[in-house]
């Protein structure tokens, strides 16, 4: 670029050119899209990109789309086109005055843009642990080595309270699988190695899964979390793979231990599960302790 660390102000967004890349700092405010106050602020470096378009926008406005190159972004590849046109973090809105020096910096900018090339590695960082959130039927948390689900109660099926809370470590998955929170049926998979067509085809049934849920609306944690998992993933080789241990459980919290025999005591007397089944799960968290 001609001048470094120029910034492009815009409605929700602006965007520092510098000499390698873009940095896109997103607002915060109530008129802001939640995605947007999630991420903070990303850093896109130039080969990333594959073409800038300036274009009229709606009421006034004009935008400027800096397209990503397939393969670049954890988030984009998580989002895989689900993501609508107001909360595309590569999508900088701005008043129609502003034309003409969007113009400029979209012509800076094009020269600089990488090539059509194959990388192994996202050319974008990934969004930084540890991350969490709940959806409808239990809590997701990763800590950049393993994701853990936890269920809940009110939400959780029979057959997740049968296989009780789950740990996998990113060197057991392949991948993530991220239906969008605004469609009915929305939840995040982890998909594991090797496990092929034996995970349940409905995420309700599939302890890798957790649901979103009616009413839970647009879960924008969700996102950047599947994100940071595929950009984990995407990073452990194949020989860390090979040789990465197990890593030892920790112990759990007693009064958390005794919750969970309760419910699973509710499970059993409501016909959900069978005399050998409750007694199997009541040693295993009686192990934990």
């Amino acid at each position: 670029m001609s001048r470094m660390g120029d910034v492009l102000a815009g409605f929700h967004a602006a965007w520092e050119f510098d000499s390698d890349s873009v940095l896109i700092r997103f607002e915060r405010g109530i008129r802001t899209p939640k995605l947007f106050q999630a991420l903070g602020e990303r850093r896109i470096p130039h080969e990333a990109l594959k073409a800038v378009t300036l274009t009229p926008g709606k009421r006034g406005t004009v935008v400027l789309h800096a397209v990503p190159r397939p393969g670049a972004d954890p988030l984009m590849e998580a989002a895989a086109g689900q993501l609508k046109d107001g909360c595309d973090p590569y999508r900088l809105v701005l008043p129609a005055e502003r034309e003409t020096l969007a113009e400029y910096y979209a012509d800076e900018l094009r020269p600089l843009l990488g090539r059509d090339t194959h990388s192994e590695d996202f050319l974008v960082a990934g969004p930084e642990g540890p991350l969490h959130f709940k959806a409808y039927d239990g809590k997701a948390s990763f800590d950049g080595k393993s994701v853990a689900y936890r269920w809940f109660w009110t939400g959780a099926s029979s057959a997740k309270w049968k296989a009780g809370d789950q740990t996998f470590q990113v060197s057991e998955l392949s991948g993530v699988e991220w239906r969008s929170p605004e469609l009915f049926d929305g939840y995040l998979r982890l998909l594991r190695r090797g496990a092929g067509e034996a995970q349940p085809a409905q995420a309700d049934q599939d302890p890798a899964a957790v649901v979103f849920g009616l009413g839970y609306g647009p879960v924008h944690e969700s996102l950047p979390f599947a994100a940071a998992v595929l950009s984990a993933v995407r990073s452990c080789g194949p020989a860390v793979l090979d040789a990465a241990p197990a890593a030892a459980p920790g112990r759990r919290d007693p009064a958390d231990i005794a919750d969970r025999i309760r419910h699973l005591g509710e499970l059993h007397q409501a016909g959900l599960l069978t005399d050998e089944e409750f007694s199997a799960k009541k040693a295993e968290l009686l192990a934990e302790l």
